[in-house]
């Protein structure tokens, strides 16, 4: 299994930052006024695509980016400005060529934010 905190204290910085990375600029993720007034969230949050890509360093910095063959999963719980991530990858299965991974992210608390499966060119 490799584990690997991705990042530490996430800032609102880093959340507007990746809005202009993807186009995204849906109100939930940059608008504090939006979230709460409008939304009813306790502030903004972090995209669900922000929190998978960043998954995805359990496997590229292990593997490398140009070995990623997929990374696909399933967004269980908000990521908020403050929080810590860490990533979890346990190998759960090698064919030939390639390794697929059971990949788990979870916050400070122990929550799981993100549940997925990737799988890697070896060699």
């Amino acid at each position: 299994m490799h584990e690997l905190v991705l990042v530490d204290d996430l800032t609102r910085t880093q959340v507007v930052m990746y809005a202009g990375a993807s186009g995204d600029y849906n109100p939930l993720h940059t608008d504090a006024t939006y979230a709460t007034e409008v939304a009813g969230f306790p502030g903004v949050f972090a995209h669900g695509m922000l929190t998978m890509g960043m998954t995805g360093r359990v496997l590229t910095d292990v593997h490398g980016a140009a070995a990623v063959r997929h990374l696909g999963g399933r967004f269980l719980a908000q990521v908020w400005p403050g929080d810590t991530l860490t990533a979890r990858a346990e190998c759960v299965a090698v064919d030939g060529d390639r390794a697929t991974y059971d990949v788990t992210t979870t916050n400070q608390d122990g929550t799981p934010v993100f549940r997925g499966r990737g799988v890697v060119a070896l060699g």
